[in-house]
């Protein structure tokens, strides 16, 4: 799982698309709707703390994250430069979030920007949710997203995007591989250097797809409770083509 890497410098600048303030609204409705409006979230894979950063301007206590220490570091650069009071008070952690540790329970998990895809192992999956089960309080929610298997499969499988702006450029490259359901990543920067020149670095990632089913399946696995999945545009039923999706489960065992 370890990525984001030199990446990390530039990560902000080229997903500046992502609807982190939708994801925002939707997260921070479900948990108002269980009564949860403030209190400790645990997100994980947190990055460099954008979607941390919202939810803690929302009014939750926010602990981010993530198993790159680089993309941490952009976090609390972030953070303290920040003169807001909630982004200043957020704690960051650099764990795997197959092994993740708390120092209590949370109100709630989330994890978004298909985090989970990162996890290739069924069991591993299972682990992480049952971390989540554990370290949420009676009846907290663990709310993620994912990639699905159509995604990989008939939208981004074995196609090349780039993208350029005025400080860098990058072109990524996808490779999927229908047997292990696994999509590879090839994604190469070029940067400025010095006296007018660019430096050039790869970074290479892996992101498995998943069904729903799969996923319902191993959250009961994991002793927790599914609540209901979503498609991620426009927040409406799941169906076939669904390329992401958000999907809610309840804390169940204590």
């Amino acid at each position: 799982m370890e990525s984001y890497t030199d990446f990390s410098k530039w990560y902000d600048e080229f997903m500046e698309d992502i609807p982190y303030e939708e994801w925002c609204s939707f997260v921070t409705g479900i948990l108002a709707n269980e009564g949860l409006k403030d209190g400790i979230v645990c997100e994980l894979g947190a990055g460099t703390g954008n979607f941390t950063e919202k939810l803690a301007m929302a009014g939750y206590d926010m602990i981010g994250i993530d198993n790159s220490l680089e993309m941490l570091t952009v976090a609390q650069e972030k953070r303290e430069a920040s003169e807001e009071e909630q982004i200043k008070n957020i704690m960051y952690l650099c764990q795997d979030m197959r092994e993740f540790e708390l120092y209590g329970t949370v109100a709630a998990v989330v994890s978004v920007c298909d985090s989970i895809n990162y996890i290739l192992e069924d069991e591993e999956i299972v682990k992480v949710f049952e971390l989540a089960n554990n370290y949420l309080d009676p009846k907290g929610l663990l709310i993620f997203d994912f990639n699905t298997e159509y995604k990989y499969r008939e939208v981004i499988g074995d196609s090349v995007i780039a993208d350029n702006s005025e400080e860098a450029s990058f072109i990524w490259d996808n490779f999927y591989d229908e047997e292990t359901r696994i999509n590879e990543y090839e994604v190469t920067f070029f940067v400025p250097a010095t006296d007018g020149l660019y430096r050039k670095f790869s970074e290479f990632h892996y992101q498995r797809g998943y069904t729903l089913d799969e996923m319902k399946a191993f959250i009961k696995k994991a002793g927790m409770e599914f609540v209901k999945a979503y498609d991620a545009d426009g927040f409406g039923e799941v169906n076939e083509c669904s390329e992401r999706i958000f999907v809610v489960a309840r804390e169940s065992g204590k």
